[in-house]
């Protein structure tokens, strides 16, 4: 029974794997999920910190102070999912990430990954830079292994706390095959995202992550991991080490050449620019755009809508073709955040705009 994925019947007496394993009755799982388990399928649980490793400080409010370990131990029921092997990166809230820490999460990912017994890996991360640590994570990941970020929006010291169930569904995740080659994934209110797409829409509620216009690729349900899309497009830049002096400008009406000139006076490695709808700009900012290309700075234009591509339909003054005449680099459907990350990256392979810019807007 079970072989075509049907439920075993309910199990009275519990089942020991390892030393310290005990998995609990069978009821509702699949013959091909206890056969990973027999065969001691591993994922690996890197610890970053966030709001998932995070306990209520009567002094200061909620800080972090769980350890990997006690994360772990704190799930019911997720060694019955996969043999868990817990790695601590670090213990830090997600807006004390950076993009250096982020390159750096990755080479150790990728180091795990390359071992023989590990099927996939699971990051828990602070959500407010989530998004941007499984980008980085999905551009410089060139295996086919599975990547699941996960995190809180409500920690141990709330009711009802989500980051319990949230790393379950991810172990599961990056535990399943058919989450091979999807690249690096976002598993939150048993959703599946994929990290080019996906963004937290919502300062507070669970439901945060969203793909915008997209959707998610699947959902975790309690029988089995369900995917119904696959993310196309994706893209690998592996530099030996990334450049961390790029900024990103966001622009409002009546935007100037202000910060532009400034960042061009910093003789900085790169900008990123979110402009308006199709990728335009107030016509104050576009000289800035023009000086800075002079000197030889990487300027990408990004939208500050939620989905869609620039693209230089329009032309008047500051619409995205003459910012694309000015030396400009279109840089897609990639949000600024995400684009200035690709940047970073691209920046560590190349130079020169022809050469950046076949990182952007890509298929």
């Amino acid at each position: 029974m079970g072989t075509q994925g049907k439920p075993f019947p309910q199990w009275t007496e519990t089942v020991y794997l390892q030393d310290t394993l005990a998995v609990p009755p069978f009821f509702g799982r699949t013959f091909e999920t206890f056969w990973g388990i027999l065969m001691h399928e591993k994922v690996v649980i890197v610890t970053t910190g966030g709001t998932i490793a995070m306990k209520l400080d009567p002094a200061h409010g909620v800080v972090p102070a769980v350890s990997g370990e006690d994360l772990v131990a704190s799930v019911p029921g997720l060694r019955a999912a996969a043999t868990i092997e817990v790695r601590e990166f670090s213990n830090i809230p997600s807006p004390h990430m950076t993009p250096r820490r982020m390159f750096e999460l990755g080479r150790m990912v990728e180091e795990q990954l390359a071992r023989e017994d590990v099927v996939g890996a699971v990051v828990t991360h602070g959500t407010d830079t989530l998004e941007e640590s499984a980008y980085l994570l999905d551009l410089v990941h060139s295996g086919d292994k599975p990547i699941c970020l996960t995190g809180a929006m409500r920690s141990a010291a709330e009711i009802s706390p989500d980051g319990p169930v949230n790393l379950l569904c991810a172990v599961r995740t990056a535990a399943s095959p058919e989450a091979r080659g999807k690249g690096v994934l976002v598993v939150m209110n048993e959703e599946i995202h994929a990290a080019r797409e996906v963004m937290k829409s919502h300062s507070a509620n669970t439901e945060t992550f969203v793909s915008p216009f997209w959707g998610p690729l699947g959902y975790v349900d309690p029988d089995r991991v369900v995917f119904r899309r696959a993310a196309l497009g994706r893209q690998t830049l592996r530099p030996d080490d990334i450049v961390d002096d790029v900024h990103l400008i966001k622009l409002a009406s009546g935007s100037d050449a202000l910060l532009v000139d400034y960042l061009t006076e910093r003789q900085v490695r790169g900008i990123v620019i979110e402009g308006f709808g199709r990728g335009n700009v107030p016509p104050a900012v576009l000289p800035g755009i023009r000086r800075a290309v002079a000197k030889g700075i990487p300027v990408v234009i990004t939208t500050r809508t939620i989905a869609g591509r620039v693209l230089d339909v329009y032309g008047y003054e500051g619409g995205a073709k003459t910012v694309l005449e000015a030396g400009a680099i279109l840089g897609g459907e990639t949000s600024g955040p995400k684009a200035r990350l690709k940047l970073m990256l691209a920046l560590g392979m190349t130079s020169g705009r022809e050469a950046l810019a076949a990182f952007f807007d890509t298929p």
